[in-house]
């Protein structure tokens, strides 16, 4: 049984072993790289993982962890994807708070509730309840659980 909190955020997946000692290459799906900072604890369904030793490497971290100091025991990681907590950062939109939000457009209208957020290469997507997608592009502001957007005139009515 996983000694993990509940509201975890996956920030990325182990790859294969890296050398002799331990080390693994990790894919970060973040842009927060205090999440591979020596000490921090990650979780990987199966319990908790501490950072010992982090490192670039191309497009991905070299990372080693507390109590894995042979490439046996970091092969058995490969695979897993890591998760950690939410970060508490007020000027920062996170996506995992916009799940659940109403969204009201700039005529107060109210344009459903958003179920998730698309990737989507030229801006991510808010996923509405009724099928809608509108891009983080024109989100303004949140406020009490409610996503404010100015979208151009049309928008909810593309698929009518």
């Amino acid at each position: 049984m996983s000694d993990a909190p509940p509201d975890l955020l996956e920030i990325g997946r182990i790859g294969k072993a890296h050398g002799l000692k331990g080390e693994v290459v990790v894919t970060l799906v973040t842009d927060r790289l205090e999440r591979v900072e020596p000490g921090t604890e990650l979780f990987d369904g199966h319990g908790t993982l501490v950072i010992a030793e982090s490192r670039p490497h191309q497009d991905r971290y070299l990372v080693r962890f507390e109590g894995r100091s042979t490439r046996e025991g970091a092969e058995l990681l490969r695979g897993r994807v890591l998760s950690a907590p939410p970060l508490n950062d007020d000027d920062v939109l996170w996506i995992h708070d916009l799940v659940g939000c109403r969204v009201r457009d700039q005529n107060g209208i109210d344009r459903g509730l958003v179920e998730s957020v698309l990737a989507n290469p030229a801006a991510d997507l808010l996923s509405l309840d009724n099928g809608a997608l509108v891009p983080l592009t024109f989100v303004l502001d949140i406020e009490d659980d409610v996503v404010l957007v100015n979208v151009p005139d049309g928008l909810f009515t593309l698929n009518d």
